[in-house]
């Protein structure tokens, strides 16, 4: 077990990453907004096991918050996020503040269409420009070789991907899949906010998508019959409500009609006051 090194300033990690770089060391960069739990760690640990050096950073974003959603109430846990950390032998926590990261005059936004126009982005308009804005920023910054997403953010895993190829970022991406409680409730920093009431109600989103699996498995191929079925089992489980299920193609994000080969189920639901997401890729069988 060993101490990562705490590094808040920018140009401090930019400086101590041309350091490594010069030494040969490879860097793999995980992003997060904090609020640790294993799925971030078993990143952190991906990125240990394929790269010299494995950075962790821990920025609560303020741009990839709209004004209603809870950027103030997120879960800050600086403290505790390096300890879990250390439990994995990360080597840098990049712990920046607001202020450092978008400083007085701040005014550029990387921008990438496409696979921004649906599912997140029609219900967080500004999301998305966030997330690329800062997550360039960060592989600016630690000169990443490999960066490690969780697939649980599968649009989010696509808008990085598109902008790396389309502004030709040298870093490569890798999803990893998504850990998930004993009982199927995906990890989330979110699942703090469930009562226990909530959280039994949460576990309708991993059975209703292990009910499309068997669906498309015995045979379904029409996508609003499957997505009608996933509809009914969400909203007749009480105390939920749908932003969105889609049925899409897993590269474009593109809803499909008639299910011919892979796809993504995606799901947004709000289960009480906490807006949840998950997904799962199906092959059919």
């Amino acid at each position: 077990m060993t101490n990562p090194e705490v590094i808040h300033d920018p140009s401090e990690l930019a400086r101590r990453v041309s350091e490594l770089k010069s030494q040969g060391k490879t860097i793999g960069l995980v992003p997060t907004m904090g609020a640790l739990h294993y799925g971030h760690l078993s990143l952190a640990i991906a990125a240990k096991n394929d790269c010299d050096v494995a950075i962790v950073s821990v920025f609560v974003n303020p741009t990839q918050f709209a004004p209603n959603e809870d950027y103030d109430q997120y879960p800050r846990q600086l403290q505790a996020d390096i300890d879990l950390l250390s439990q994995v032998d990360t080597d840098i926590v990049f712990a920046p503040s607001p202020e450092a990261m978008y400083p007085r005059g701040f005014v550029s936004n990387v921008h990438v269409g496409g696979v921004t126009t649906r599912l997140e982005g029609s219900f967080r308009p500004t999301h998305f420009d966030g997330v690329a804005t800062v997550v360039m920023k960060l592989f600016q910054l630690s000169q990443a070789n490999v960066a490690f997403f969780g697939q649980k953010d599968f649009q989010q895993v696509a808008v990085i991907r598109r902008m790396v190829a389309d502004l030709n970022v040298p870093t490569e991406i890798i999803a990893c899949p998504i850990v998930r409680e004993a009982d199927g409730l995906a990890l989330s920093s979110r699942n703090k906010y469930l009562s226990a009431e909530e959280r039994k109600t949460a576990l309708v989103l991993s059975r209703s998508l292990g009910y499309a699996k068997e669906l498309i498995h015995k045979g379904e191929r029409e996508a609003a019959v499957v997505k009608a079925a996933v509809e009914k089992m969400i909203l007749d489980e009480g105390g939920t409500a749908i932003d969105y299920v889609s049925i899409s193609d897993p590269d474009s994000l593109q809803e499909m009609t008639r299910i011919a080969g892979n796809v993504v189920v995606l799901l947004a639901v709000r289960v009480g006051k906490t807006r949840l997401i998950d997904n799962m890729v199906i092959e059919p069988a």
